[in-house]
Formats: C-alpha cells, structure tokens, sequence
C-alpha cells in the first residue's frame, strides 16, 4: 500500500496475523471486567444514596473508591500485559448467523480489548477520574442532599461509558460507549438545570454531538459490509490480508474514513463542531476538568489511532485530518486570546490543543498525538481545577479583569503556583512536559509529506507562540500584580465572615488542594515517559508512549520516525540543517519564550500599556475589525444562527402552519365536521319524547324497505329477483 509516497506494510513486517481471538487469554487479566463493574457499583450506591436523601459526603467516597479500584485494576492489567494483547470475555451480546460466508455472520459481544492503546487510555483516564472525584467532594459541598448524589452517579455512568468506549473489542460496543459519555456528558453539563444557560449548553452540546454520532453509525455499517467483521481483531486480519469486498467499486474505502473523521470532530469539538465545548463550561468545574480536558474530547483521538488502518488506506483522508486540525488550533489560539472569562479561556485552549493532536496523526506521529493526549489531560486537568477553586472562593467570578494578586493571599498560594506550573506545560515552556509532547507533533509537520505541511507546521509554531501568550495572560493578570478582587454575582450572606461586610474569599480547603498538588506534579512527571523506553530499536523513538503506541495492534506498521518522509529513502530528514527534533526543540522554545515576555509585559509589567494597545487597535479603521472578530469569536455562531438555526426555526413553522390547517384543519378536523354536522341537523329530531322518537324510527325503518327494494329491482344487487 502507498502512502504519501511511500510503501507502508498495514501489519509490522515479521509479525503473524493472528486474530486476538485466538490469543488464549491469561487467567490474570481475568480481572478486567473490574474496570467497568465498579463504576456502575458506584451508579447504584449512589442512585440508593438519593432515594433514601443522605446529607453526608458517602456518595463521593463511594465513587472515589470504586474509581480508585477501577485505577488499581487497569495498574494490574498494564503490569500483566503482553504484547500483542488479550481478548477479555464479558457477555454474549450479539452473534447472528444465516450461512457459512464471511460476510454471512454478525457478532458483537461485550468482551475487553486488552493492548498497550487501551491500556494507556484506561490508565489515565480511571487515575484522573479519582482525584477528580476526590476535588469534587469537596466543590460540591453547597449541594449536600440535594444534587450530591445525581451529580456522582453522572460521574459513574461516564467513566463506565468511557470504560466500555475504550476498552471494547468491537465497534458496536464503542459506539455503546460513544452514546453513553453522550449522554452523561448532557447529564453533567445540564447538571444545574435551574439555570437557562446551563440547559441551553447541554442541549447545544448533546445536539451537535448526534451530527458525529450519525457518522459513525454509518461508518460501522459500512465496514460491516465492506470486511465483513465490527471485531478489531478480525478487522486487522481481513486488511492485512485484503480478503475484502470493493464493495460499490471500492468507494466505500474512500468512505469509511472521512464518516470515522466526522465522529471524531464532533466527540473531540474541531471545526466546525467544536462550539459546543466552550459553552460546555456551564457545568460544574469538576466536570469540565473530567469531560472536556482528560477524557471525553479525546475519544475522538483514540478512534481515530484505534482504526487508523482504515485512514492508511485513504491518505487524503489524513491530509484532512492534519490541516483540520491545525486550522482549529489556530482559530481557537486566536479566540482564548481575547476572551476574559478564565474558564472558557482554558475551553479555547482545548480546541485548540485538540488540534494539534488531530495535527499529529495526520502527519503520521500517532505517538506524538498520543504523547500529547497523556501530558494535556494532567496539565489542562489541573488549570480547570485552579479556575474552578478560583470561582467557589470568589463567589462566581471568573473575569480576569476582576482578580489579582491570589499568590500573596493566604491560603491562596498553592492555586496560584499549581496553576503556574499547568501553565508553563501548557505554554510549552522549555523542559516541561508539554514542551516535549508538543515538539514531537511540530517537527514531524515539517518532515512528512503531504500537501502544504511545511505551512501547516509553521502555523502550529505560531499558534504555539499564541498558547504561551494567553496562558500567562491569564497567570498574570489572575495571580500575580497588586491585591485586587471584586467577588462574582454568586454571593451568601457569610461571605464576609466577619470582616465587616468587606467579601473575603472562601480558600480551599485539604481535598482541593491535596489534588491540585497531586496532579500538578503529575503534569512535571509526564516529562519521565519521553525518556523512559523498553524498546531495543533504535528507530522508534519517544519513549515508553511511543512503546505502547508502536506495541498497539491498531497502529502496526504505521511509520516510525524513522521512516516518515526522506527517512525511507535512506537520507535523513533535516529541518534549518539539523534533525528536526533538535532544531525544533530551539524554535518552539524560542517562540514559547518570546509568548511568555509579551505577555508578562502586557500584564504584569505594564498592564496599562494592555488597554492602550486595545485601544489602538479598536480605533483604526484598517485593523479594528481584528479584536472585534477574536472577541465575537469570528462570527462562528453568528454564522451558525444565520445558516443553520434560523432557517430550520422558519421550516419548522412552516411544517407547523401545514400541520395545523392542512392536516388538521382539512382532512382530520374536515372529516370530523360531517358527523358533526349531520349531527345537528338532526338534532331538532332527538326532542326526548317517546312518541316522536317512534315515529322518527318507523320512517327510518321504512326509508331502508323502500330503498332495498329499489335496489333489487333495478338490479343493484347483481340482477332483480
């Protein structure tokens, strides 16, 4: 097969097709299924919490140990685990037979998926979700027996739907999967359904995620058809050994991929549907750091490096990908820049770093995407945390016009660093975990074939320089400078504690900050999986994530390093005359640094300079239109409202206008007026009295004999008789 150019094997060479199926599973791994029975334990403690109205914090311990078992077990399995993977039997599901063929059978059952990619994913996502759990017992505290217990069994049902999407052994239970974190994303994101814009951004996020949803429905039938199978492992086999239908002239491989594409842009919010993420914020703090930084938007990643295959066999489909996803880290970068809302600054910073890992598969470094996964789900998770403990001490307030100076307010202190250190990551900052995961996908833009790349990488260089800007924007503004606050709109009546009624922020208190600690330092270890391999060839390099990644059987045979671009000629690829990892090392730190001074001047140093410059731009003709655009969010839902919304709204009251009088008006409440009618005009024969009743009955009775005889006589009834 080619690609870019180049002849990539689907299947490592040397290695047997075998299907995982036949792979005898190890007693060991037996204990798998753990994974996902332990949150749904947790759904139904928490569902008898609720009924019997417990006011303690029991539904966040429960939650939090089953988590942490479901943890412990995915250590367990990772511990276990021997390349190239186990099958783990749950349930029979699904196995329909009506012949002997290969595509004369269907079958789906609920049994674990067991190779290094899952192994990674379930990991982080199970050890995030516990500290998350442990955060929330005590952000949630306002809502002791009242939605206590809702809100965690929404945190159980989704980390069992992600478990199920990640672990499955078949896309008919990752599409379960799919549709769970769906849905429980609605649960927890409309979890303060009293408040209009709460409901309205669950909505807008379950709505424009059923436009993904339905790609991959259809992509599943479609392979279904196309190989036969929904089982990765028998899917693996039957590509690699091409034993598979050209199904309507083969456009169905042409196909498949762009619908998995669609899903995976709408689970993983890339434009266009990325709006519905930032407005996703309405939910509680706890929920955005689990949903929307560690878990849920990367689900579009994993099922894309889970069936990438498929896109090998259509490379334009991998252009797309990668040109997608750098636009979208561009235009979020260019967005969070203007914004003032810290939390939906960090929601653009989503977007945007979601686009450079969608920009990382399409340039063939599915590790480099998966790298950047693992260091954005500690990092992002743990700048959510700090807005989120930001907002509950400051009752409500998020503008970063409105706060200053929290690293010299006691009890303050670890928020600030902790978020100055998710910040460095996030900015890319020499050294820091996000400075390698980034480089990886940034050099290999460079070096990889494919239409305009070496612009796309230029333009994630400069986004990159946006990402450092408007991070430390934030530090600054928010936690450096002078001792100046103004609490939110969310005010009680002890907010002062005494201090004669002046506001004084509620600190967090042990669990906030204990995880805030944790997950922090977790964001500097990360750096330590770059480094760490257990691999004796030196072709695949990135350490231990590029180990799980290679050892993956969803991505054997896509290219390594050292076979990406001039590699496979046997020349080595340079960027500005070096290898372009080194060279790139200097130039997204160069441009992280230079990020960080603008912002630093702008909003510590000189932060009046800030407005002047604003000031400037919105009073030249020739430029004003750019700050308006950024702060309007260009126009996305302007747009989205003008071609999409509004003329929907008018054909559904055209379609109401035709329901109302023509099917109702004409034919169902037309047909029932002649009843009705006839019904009044007799009416005037119904007076009550017998004697006019009896009279009314015998003209009847005579009317019907005059009638039959008329008939039988002229033959009506088939001839007189």
């Amino acid at each position: 097969m080619s690609l870019m150019g180049l002849h990539i094997p689907l299947m490592a060479q040397g290695t047997p097709a075998v299907p995982m199926s036949e792979v005898v599973m190890a007693p060991e791994l037996s204990w798998a299924g753990l994974i996902m029975i332990l949150p749904l334990l947790s759904l139904v403690l928490c569902g008898l919490c609720a009924a019997f109205k417990v006011k303690s914090k029991l539904p966040a311990l429960i939650t939090a140990v089953c988590l942490a078992g479901s943890f412990v077990t995915s250590v367990f399995l990772y511990l276990n685990y021997t390349p190239p993977g186990d099958v783990v039997p749950l349930l029979d599901w699904i196995n329909l037979s009506w012949g002997s063929g290969q595509f004369e059978s269907f079958s789906a059952n609920f049994s674990l998926y067991i190779d290094s990619l899952s192994l990674l994913w379930i990991m982080f996502v199970t050890g995030l979700a516990t500290l998350i759990t442990i955060y929330a017992s005590e952000y949630m505290e306002p809502d002791l027996g009242k939605g206590y217990s809702r809100f965690f069994a929404g945190v159980s049902v989704f980390i069992f739907a992600m478990s199920a999407l990640v672990l499955s052994d078949n896309l008919l239970m990752l599409y379960l999967g799919w549709e769970g974190v769906g849905f429980a994303s609605y649960w927890l994101i409309g979890y303060y359904y009293k408040r209009p814009a709460a409901v309205a951004a669950a909505k807008k996020a379950f709505i424009v995620n059923r436009i993904g949803d339905l790609g991959l429905a259809l992509a599943v039938y479609l392979i279904w058809t196309t190989f036969g199978t929904v089982q990765y492992d028998e899917l693996m086999t039957v590509i690699n050994e091409g034993s598979f239908k050209n199904a309507y002239d083969g456009w169905t491989i042409s196909v498949i991929p762009f619908l998995l594409m669609l899903a995976a842009f709408g689970k993983s919010a890339q434009l266009p549907l990325y709006v519905w993420l930032p407005d996703a914020m309405e939910g509680p703090t706890p929920v955005s750091a689990l949903i929307h930084a560690a878990t849920m938007v990367t689900a579009g990643i994993y099922l894309v490096a889970r069936t990438y295959p498929l896109f090998m066999m259509e490379p334009v489909s991998l252009h797309v990908v990668a040109w997608v996803g750098g636009l979208t880290a561009l235009l979020a970068a260019t967005i969070g820049m203007a914004q003032y809302d810290i939390k939906r600054i960090m929601a653009y910073s989503t977007v945007s770093q979601l686009g450079f890992m969608f920009l990382g598969l399409g340039v063939l470094t599915s590790y480099g995407a998966a790298y950047h996964v693992f260091t954005h789900a500690f990092f992002k998770a743990v700048l959510f945390l700090t807005c989120g403990a930001i907002m509950h001490g400051f009752a409500g307030q998020l503008d970063l016009r409105k706060l200053s100076g929290l690293r010299h307010i006691k009890g303050w202190r670890i928020v600030a660093w902790t978020m100055f250190v998710g910040s460095l990551a996030l900015a890319g900052f020499p050294f820091t975990s996000g400075y390698f995961s980034k480089d990886a996908i940034l050099a290999e833009a460079f070096v990889t074939q494919g239409p305009g790349f070496k612009i796309l990488g230029w333009m994630a260089i400069v986004t990159a320089g946006m990402t450092a800007y408007y991070t430390f924007r934030v530090w600054f503004r928010v936690c450096a400078g002078p001792v100046q606050y103004e609490p939110g709109d969310e005010l009680h009546g002890d907010d002062d504690h005494g201090h004669g009624g002046k506001f004084h922020p509620h600190a967090p208190r042990f669990a906030i900050n204990s995880v805030l600690i944790i997950i922090a330092i977790g964001s500097v270890v990360a750096i330590v999986p770059y480094f760490m391999s257990n691999q004796a060839d030196a072709t695949i390099t990135g350490g231990w994530i590029a180990d799980m990644v290679h050892d993956s059987t969803a991505v054997e045979g896509v290219p390594t390093h050292a076979e990406v671009g001039s590699h496979a000629d046997h020349a080595h690829p340079t960027l500005l005359g070096v290898d372009p990892h080194y060279a790139m090392y200097w130039i997204s730190g160069t441009v992280g640094m230079i990020g960080l001074f603008f912002a630093a001047w702008l909003h510590l140093w000189r932060r009046s300079d800030a407005d002047a410059l604003r000031g400037w731009l919105r009073g030249h003709a020739f430029i004003a239109w750019l700050p308006r655009a950024m702060e309007r969010k260009w126009y996305v839902d302007e747009v989205y409202i003008a071609l999409i919304r509004s003329p929907l709204w008018i054909l559904g009251y055209i379609f109401y206008a035709f329901d109302r009088f023509i099917i109702d008006g004409i034919f169902v409440d037309g047909v029932a007026r002649i009843p009705r009618g006839v019904a009044r005009w007799l009416q005037p024969l119904q007076s009550g009295a017998v004697q006019s009743q009896a009279v009314v009955m015998a003209g009847g009775v005579g009317l019907i004999v005059l009638l039959m005889s008329l008939f039988m006589q002229f033959g009506w009834f088939g001839g007189a008789l």
